[in-house]
């Protein structure tokens, strides 16, 4: 019990070293969060190859689902914006969506809190990877220089640069061209922020309702706060969807953007 009031329910938002090593003349430090990512893609390099091993005609269980989300992003997402392009760039919308899930998921189980109480010591392994900025915004470079390089594969370098702003008068294009250049650097800062700031609130929701127990000491107090807990994980599990989605999703329109002939 002692190891139980110790717990800050909000650090697990908080990046914690967990391991430092040297790398030649270099100091490496391996935080919570980024063993979470290393997780995450061990969970999606064993489950998504059981997922196509052996596939059916009538898929069923975990082929069934992971069949269906690559379906619906690639039909119902993808498709309406690349048009005949889309199956040149789905491979890198799956891996987004499924990479982005999976470190929300991942980052709802209290695992930090599991691993203290199973061994009476206190741990700092777990915490949502998505609510560490500089893990987002890495996502969000990778996002930003595979849109561009998408652009500049099918449009030349001259060609993409000439491509930046939409037709304009001449006149006009002092003012707009500096505004297209700024929106694109500007679009990487609004994923990363968007994908943290939305995955910290509701642990931060969370973890204020949870310290409420800690708080009052009362059974009343923890029975109302226990409950809402309960009923905001569900909608925390509902937001790593719609997480997940947005990111992937703005990160299609953005390569519609740079590879259309139209704008």
């Amino acid at each position: 019990m002692r190891i139980l009031a110790e717990l800050n329910p909000l650090e697990p938002i908080t990046a914690v070293p967990l391991l430092t090593f040297h790398l030649g003349d270099s100091q490496v430090v391996v935080s919570n969060h980024a063993a979470m990512v290393v997780l995450a893609t061990v969970v999606l390099l064993i489950a998504l190859p059981l997922a196509a091993r052996s596939p059916r005609l009538v898929p069923k269980g975990l082929q069934n689902l992971v069949e269906s989300v690559c379906v619906f992003l690639r039909e119902q997402m993808a498709r309406p914006l690349l048009g005949s392009h889309t199956d040149q760039y789905i491979g890198l919308l799956w891996t987004t969506f499924f990479f982005v899930l999976t470190m929300n998921l991942i980052g709802l189980i209290p695992i930090e809190k599991i691993v203290s109480l199973a061994t009476g010591r206190r741990s700092h392994f777990g915490g949502p990877a998505t609510a560490n900025i500089w893990i987002t915004g890495a996502l969000a470079v990778v996002s930003f220089v595979m849109t561009h390089a998408y652009g500049i594969r099918r449009h030349g370098l001259l060609g993409y640069l000439a491509h930046l702003a939409p037709p304009a008068p001449m006149w006009l294009m002092p003012l707009i061209y500096p505004l297209e250049v700024l929106g694109a650097f500007v679009r990487p800062f609004s994923l990363a922020i968007r994908l943290f700031a939305n995955i910290v609130a509701g642990h931060m929701v969370l973890g204020t309702i949870l310290g409420l127990v800690f708080i009052f000491k009362n059974l009343g107090v923890a029975g109302v706060s226990v409950a809402a807990c309960v009923a905001l994980s569900f909608l925390e599990l509902l937001v790593a969807f719609i997480q997940a989605y947005v990111f992937t999703f703005l990160t299609t329109l953005y390569i519609a953007l740079a590879t259309s002939s139209e704008h």
